[in-house]
Order: structure tokens, then C-alpha cells, then sequence
């Protein structure tokens, strides 16, 4: 079989790392957060699990019956679906759900009654992000709504959650206001004669920096994949390694312009290298003008614009030949650029960065950080 030309390098020990780390923060109270193809590392639940998480956490129901089809029986949360979702597959599949609304919680519960289930709720609260979370005026009616419900026997409420807003600058005044908002919000719940198990109200940053630090279990996701929002700390590892190979090569002499626009024109001789990955696999237009990539154990910019299929790199006095390996990103242990840096290039945050990458790219899962390895194996 044909080596691909791209690939997507998953490095599963780093993301063992990374959980092993927040497992001990937080004590054991970790959920992982495995949303969005697992932040576009893939299918990593069950890696997750073995290092130290004790749930997962999803946005959507099909999110949630993936990871339960992986075999995965640990308590799943899936919080960001409407009405017309497959809500009796989530509650046959033991899936618990978030609620926002009193129209979701009659959908849920109605759903249970047909599935003959008791759904697992987690009442969502909304804390200052105007997003999803049931907003405080209206929070009392969904408690005492779940409360009626749970007389019938088709939900329990087993937590209440919420989000913070500016956890990734602890020092912002707006995490004291939305932690006394969530505390509020538990007491209204519990006066309604609920007993919610958990709280939880932390994601990544509020557990690295420590303001969602009094309820548990901490929802980290990109923390698992070696991304602080905060940037307050240098102990998680990248878990990705992009890399594709030289598909052609040409001499381009002084003036040549490069590119749709000729936004970019040689200033003397040079060799350009092809690169097949572009905006349609991921690659941010954005970077144009601004990227480099490692070859040769050199970096090497990126020049004119992010075309959607290719990039062109000029390698100086170096005349590569089609096949040779270049790095688009990795953890930055052999000099090359990082999501981070990627991200600054692109005026966004590692985030996007790492979830955009298309199915184009081959993703091999690698049980060492060490890009020159060649063991692979299957994965959930």
C-alpha cells in the first residue's frame, strides 16, 4: 500500500500524560472531554479512561453513541442537543443529558417515558457566558419543573453545571461573580428538593488556574491534548505531529511571483518546494505570508496565499526532491513550529487549529512522541 501523503500523528502517551496530570489535580474528579473527534485527535476515550479519567464528556447525542459503540461503559454526558435528537437512543445507551430549558426537559422526559428509561440530568445554568445554560430568571421554573418530573419517575437529576466565562485570566473579577452565581444557583436547586451527586462548573483553564476548584468533576478537554488556555503552565504535552511530503520542486528566478495574486515575488534565485495540503485539509488561510514549516531540519516559510489543496515553501539553497517528509507542526521538540505558533500565525487559538483538520489527512495513532517511530496500532 501506498505510504499517504499526509498524515496527522497522534501521539497517545502524550495524551496519557496530559490526563495523568489533571487525574491528580483534581483528585480523580476528571471528566474527559473527548467533543469534536476528541478535539481532532480521534477516537481516544478509552485511552482517556485508562489514565485517569472517571467519566466522558461530549456536546452531542451521536458523540456520545460513538464513544458507547467503542465499548466504552464508564458515565458519559452529552450537553448540547435539541428537542429533535435522538433522545430515547441516548437514554437506552445510558446516556446522561444536560438540560437548559423546560421545553428540552419535557422532550427528555417524554422520551424516557416512551424508551420505559429514567434519564440522567445534569440542569445546565447559565453563569455569564449568554450561551447555553438556562438563564438565572428562568433557573427556579426548571428546578421545580425537574422536581415534578422526578415524582413521575422519568428523570433524576444527578448534577448541576455551568461554564466559566474568563477562567483563563484568574485574576478577572468576573470568575468571583459567576462562581457566587453557580453556588446560587446549586442552593435554588437543592431548596427545590433536588439532590444533585456533582457540581461542576470548571472546564480546562478554571482547573489549570484553579477558580472552578470548589466543585468537581473538572470537564477538561483541551487540556488533554496539551493545550492551556491559560498559558500558566509548561507541564502538558502536544499530542499532534502534522506532516506531509514534496509532491514537486522548481527554480524560480529573482521576480518570480508566487501564488494566486502574486502577493508573494522572489527577491533572488530560490527553490520552491509543493506541498499537497491546504485550507481544504485544515491549513489556515489565514497563515498566508506569515508560516514556516521544518524540513531539512530548517524552517522554511510558507510564501503567497494558502491555496485550498497546496502551499508552496521556498527552501533557499535547498533543492528538495518530491517524497521528502516536511513538518507542518508538532510538539516543537525538533525545532518545529508548533499549534501554538500556528494559532499566533492565524490570529486564532490552538483550538481551531487542531480540530480543523480535514479527513484528507491520514491519522495514525503512535504510542511514543518520538515522530521517527513506526509502531502503530488500531485504536478505538
Amino acid at each position: 500500500m501506498n505510504r499517504p501523503v499526509s498524515e496527522l500523528v497522534v501521539h497517545d502517551d502524550a495524551i496519557r500524560a496530559n490526563t495523568a496530570f489533571f487525574a491528580a489535580l483534581t483528585g480523580g474528579r476528571l471528566m474527559g472531554v473527548v467533543k469534536a473527534d476528541g478535539f481532532g485527535h480521534g477516537a481516544v476515550a478509552r485511552t482517556v479512561l485508562a489514565a485517569g479519567a472517571s467519566s466522558i464528556g461530549v456536546t452531542s447525542i451521536d458523540e456520545a453513541l460513538t464513544v458507547r459503540a467503542a465499548g466504552v461503559t464508564a458515565p458519559v454526558l452529552s450537553w448540547l442537543n435539541g428537542p429533535d435528537a435522538d433522545l430515547e437512543g441516548a437514554l437506552r445507551a445510558d446516556v446522561g443529558l444536560a438540560v437548559s430549558d423546560t421545553g428540552m426537559l419535557g422532550a427528555v422526559s417524554a422520551a424516557a417515558h416512551r424508551a420505559g428509561r429514567v434519564a440522567r440530568l445534569h440542569l445546565h445554568v447559565d453563569v455569564g457566558m449568554a450561551r447555553d445554560g438556562c438563564p438565572v430568571p428562568a433557573w427556579p421554573a426548571l428546578c421545580r419543573t425537574a422536581r415534578l418530573l422526578e415524582h413521575a419517575g422519568t428523570v433524576a437529576v444527578v448534577g448541576v453545571m455551568g461554564h466559566m466565562s474568563s477562567a483563563d485570566r484568574p485574576t478577572d473579577p468576573w470568575n468571583a461573580r459567576e462562581r457566587l452565581v453557580f453556588a446560587n444557583a446549586v442552593r435554588t436547586a437543592r431548596r427545590a428538593g433536588l439532590a444533585p451527586r456533582v457540581t461542576h462548573l470548571a472546564a480546562t483553564a478554571a482547573t489549570i488556574t484553579g477558580v472552578g476548584g470548589a466543585f468537581g468533576p473538572h470537564r477538561v478537554g483541551a487540556g488533554l491534548f496539551g493545550i492551556d488556555p491559560s498559558g500558566t503552565t509548561d507541564r502538558l504535552r502536544p499530542a499532534l505531529t502534522l506532516r506531509t511530503r514534496v509532491v514537486g520542486t522548481r527554480t524560480a528566478a529573482a521576480g518570480t511571483g508566487v501564488g494566486y495574486g502574486r502577493e508573494h515575488v522572489t527577491t533572488r534565485s530560490t527553490n520552491l518546494a509543493l506541498l499537497p495540503i491546504g485550507y481544504g485539509d485544515g491549513v489556515p488561510r489565514a497563515a498566508s505570508h506569515r508560516a514556516e514549516v521544518l524540513v531539512r531540519g530548517c524552517r522554511r516559510p510558507v510564501v503567497g496565499r494558502v491555496s485550498m489543496d497546496s502551499v508552496v515553501v521556498d527552501t533557499g539553497d535547498d533543492a528538495l526532491a518530491p517524497g521528502e517528509v516536511v513538518t507542518v507542526f508538532g510538539p516543537g521538540d525538533g525545532g518545529e513550529p508548533t499549534v501554538a505558533e500556528w494559532a499566533a500565525w492565524s490570529d486564532t487559538i490552538p483550538h481551531e487549529i487542531v480540530t480543523r483538520i480535514g479527513s484528507r489527512v491520514a491519522r495514525v495513532h503512535r504510542t511514543t512522541t518520538d515522530t521517527t517511530s513506526t509502531q502503530e496500532h488500531d485504536h478505538d
